[in-house]
C-alpha cells in the first residue's frame, strides 16, 4: 500500500506540479508528499524531478516512470469501476455444486438463465460431499443442512422419500405387506460416493433387515439410475418425492409401504460466511427459494 501511495503521490505532483496542489487532491499536506516522493526515488535509486524554490519538472526517467505509473492508475481505476458495477448488477460466473436431482432443479435453474443472462452458471452436478471453500465454489446445495461455522445457509424447502416398485415388479414378486417381506424382495439401494455407505430406509427395523440375508440387486450412487431400474421392474427402492412424483401419478410406478414409510428431509444451499453477499449469488439463492419445491414433477 506504501508504493501505490507513493505512486499516486507522484502522478498526482507531475500533473499539477506542485507537491501543494498534488496534496490538496489527495487530502494529505505538501510535506507528506514531499517525503513520499523522497522515499519513491530512494527505493527506484533514480531522481523523478527536477526540483528548485521556483519550479519543479520531470526528469527523463520520471516522464518514463510517469507513463507506467499512469497505466497502473488507470487499470486500478477501471477495476473499481468494474467492481462497482458487479455490486450492481448480477454478472459473472457462478460455480455452485448441485446434488444430481436434475428432474428437481432444472426448472428454477432454466428460469434463472432466463432472468440473468449476465450470469455464466458453471453447475458441477455430483452426490459427494464437497468442501466448498477449498473446492472454490461459490455455493453448494445440498441434502440436510451443515454445522460448519464457516458458512451460512438457507433451507430452499422440504421433500419426502417414498419406497417404489413398479406394478409389475408387485404383481411378479407380491406386494410387501410388512417391513419384514421385504427380505424375499430385491432392493436398489443408494450408496454415498464419499464413504461408500449404504443410505438406511427409513424404517424402524432397517438394521435388523440389513442383518439378515435380504436380496439387494443393486448399489448404486446415481438417483437416476435407480429411478430408471424401478421403473423397469428391477426391485424396490427408496426415492425422494419429487423425483418419482409423474411416475406415481402415471400409474408408472407404486408406493411400497406407505403407512410404514415417510421421511421428511431440507434441502439447503450453503455460502461462505460474509458481510456482503454478491447479487449474482444472491438471485441465484432467491430463485431456488421461490421456484424450487413449487414444480417437483415440471
Amino acid at each position: 500500500m506504501d508504493n501505490l501511495a507513493g505512486i499516486s503521490a507522484f502522478v498526482r505532483s507531475a500533473e499539477t506540479c506542485s507537491y501543494v496542489e498534488a496534496g490538496r487532491l489527495l487530502g494529505v499536506s505538501a510535506s507528506a508528499i514531499g517525503k513520499s516522493i523522497v522515499r519513491l526515488e530512494g527505493r527506484l535509486g533514480v531522481r523523478l524531478f527536477h526540483r528548485n524554490t521556483r519550479s519543479m519538472k520531470l526528469t527523463a526517467e520520471g516522464a518514463l516512470f510517469l507513463q507506467r505509473c499512469e497505466r497502473i492508475l488507470g487499470e486500478i481505476d477501471a477495476a473499481e469501476r468494474e467492481l462497482t458495477a458487479v455490486r450492481g448488477e448480477p454478472r459473472g460466473k457462478l460455480r455452485v455444486s448441485v446434488p444430481s436431482v436434475g428432474k428437481l432443479l432444472r426448472p428454477p435453474i432454466a428460469e434463472f438463465m432466463q432472468k440473468y443472462p449476465d450470469v455464466e452458471l458453471d453447475l458441477d452436478f455430483t452426490d459427494r460431499k464437497v468442501d466448498l471453500i477449498d473446492e472454490g465454489f461459490d455455493a453448494v446445495v445440498r441434502i440436510g443442512g451443515t454445522d460448519d461455522s464457516r458458512l451460512m445457509s438457507r433451507k430452499l424447502g422440504m421433500f419426502d422419500r417414498y419406497l417404489v416398485a413398479s406394478p409389475g415388479y408387485l404383481k411378479r414378486e407380491g406386494k410387501p405387506k410388512t417391513s419384514s417381506d421385504l427380505r424375499s424382495h430385491s432392493r436398489l439401494l443408494y450408496k454415498f460416493p464419499n464413504s461408500g455407505k449404504v443410505e438406511a430406509w427409513p424404517l424402524e427395523d432397517w438394521d435388523e433387515l440389513v442383518a439378515t440375508n435380504a436380496r439387494t440387486s443393486v448399489l448404486c450412487n446415481s438417483i437416476d439410475t435407480l429411478t430408471y431400474l424401478a421403473l423397469h421392474g428391477r426391485g424396490i427402492a427408496c426415492l425422494p418425492d419429487f423425483e418419482v412424483g409423474e411416475a406415481l401419478a402415471g400409474g408408472r410406478l407404486e408406493r411400497v409401504l406407505p403407512n410404514l414409510v415417510r421421511q421428511s428431509r431440507p434441502l439447503t444451499i450453503l455460502w461462505p460466511t460474509s458481510k456482503h453477499l454478491a447479487p449474482k449469488l444472491r438471485v441465484f439463492i432467491d430463485v431456488l427459494s421461490e421456484r424450487l419445491f413449487t414444480s417437483k414433477t415440471a
